[in-house]
């Protein structure tokens, strides 16, 4: 067993696949009797509060606005060092998976809005939610596709997921925040100021740096803006080598790696998949919102993802990922679809309690049937398409 475990957790797909059964088990949970009470308590649980701080939080409200910050976090560690010494230092290694990238935010948003356009005013608010995909199972069924894909592809799949993470930093904090406090804005602004600051310095000491990203964490939530930047934001604060030599970055990458993935995201997707099937009928299913979201993440997202590539490659900018060729390219734009943590986080962050009032849960539920038929239906297309089992590459078509 504890061989299954180990092998698990060093795997690619383990963490994919344990995201997969939290929200299964959230599904389980919230439609068997007796079990959806047990379920709803766990999710309205306030475990502690800090009046005085004015955080009076459930147990959704920790792991979305607490223990998500922490994911953001580990991403800004990563897109950081990807900016400075990995995959996006050079403009001609990304120029490909970054207009891609771009594809897949903006078709997808625009089939949501056609579909939601004369539908009502607060359904327009979840344009954003098919435009993003999720890493860690994109990841999870290219491991499971093994030597079938070039691994080009499998490089232009993970800078893609980095720069579409990026793209969801930026909508949620230009489109998905509140009204504004100026006063924890610039409070939050001066520490920024202040976590440069130490870095330039030179302390190598990670307490510092820890103690005031928490400290900004506070600020930022209560400044109108999602407390997940903060996380995003004290990253770049973070130091990639120290003084003595060591990455205090890859460090930090390190010790977050197993709670992030195999604690963090879990109990996301576990307090956010939960949707109750009782009452829903064709009409709540075949809703505008949940077809904007199943239609964008889909067929938005593939058809984003291979057009701008299809255009930059045309137009010679741009150059087919080595020993890859269009259908192999167009197989990967399916899988891209699957949109799962991060398009649960900007539907909590567009509907909020309104999903249940308004779309009975069927907003996530539309999320979780994208993300699904598009893992499995590109997972089927790339073997089909993919190379040889022995891992000699079938000829290109360019």
């Amino acid at each position: 067993m504890k061989k299954l475990i180990d092998r698990l957790i060093s795997s690619e797909s383990g963490a994919g696949m344990l995201l997969l059964f939290a929200a299964f088990l959230a599904l389980v949970f919230a439609n068997i009797p007796g079990l959806d009470k047990l379920y709803n308590w766990f999710v309205h649980f306030t475990p502690f509060t800090i009046p005085s701080f004015n955080i009076l939080g459930s147990m959704h409200f920790w792991i979305n606005d607490a223990l998500m910050a922490l994911f953001f976090f580990a991403i800004g560690l990563e897109l950081k060092r990807e900016m400075l010494e990995g995959q996006l230092k050079h403009f001609s290694q990304v120029l490909l998976p970054v207009f891609a990238a771009l594809g897949g935010v903006i078709v997808p948003a625009l089939v949501f809005v056609i579909i939601n356009l004369n539908a009502q005013n607060h359904a327009i608010h979840g344009w954003a939610i098919p435009t993003a995909t999720d890493i860690a199972f994109a990841v999870g069924v290219l491991a499971l596709l093994g030597r079938r894909i070039p691994s080009s592809l499998k490089i232009f799949v993970l800078t893609l997921a980095i720069m579409d993470d990026l793209c969801a930093i930026v909508i949620i904090a230009l489109f998905y925040t509140g009204d504004l406090s100026f006063l924890y804005l610039l409070l939050s602004f001066v520490l920024v100021g202040v976590l440069i600051f130490i870095n330039r310095i030179g302390v190598s000491s990670k307490t510092p740096y820890v103690v005031l990203s928490l400290i900004l964490w506070f600020f930022v939530l209560n400044s109108g803006i999602h407390a997940s930047i903060a996380g995003v934001v004290a990253a770049f604060t973070i130091p990639l080598y120290t003084k003595k030599g060591n990455s205090m970055s890859k460090e930090m990458e390190q010790i977050l790696g197993l709670p992030v993935n195999y604690i963090i995201l879990p109990l996301f997707a576990f307090v956010n998949a939960g949707v109750s099937m009782h009452g829903l009928d064709a009409s709540h299913i075949f809703g505008t919102v949940p077809m904007g979201i199943f239609l964008g993440l889909f067929v938005g997202k593939q058809i984003g993802i291979f057009l701008f590539s299809f255009i930059i490659i045309k137009a010679g900018f741009a150059y087919m990922p080595e020993k890859a060729n269009w259908k192999q390219l167009y197989a990967i734009a399916i899988i891209c679809g699957i949109g799962f943590t991060m398009s649960l986080f900007v539907d909590g962050l567009a509907y909020g309690e309104n999903s249940i009032l308004l779309y009975h849960g069927t907003d996530k539920l539309a999320i979780l049937c994208g993300s699904l038929v598009s893992g499995v239906v590109g997972y089927f297309a790339a073997k089909i398409v993919g190379n040889n089992p022995d891992g000699s590459p079938k000829k290109a078509k360019n």
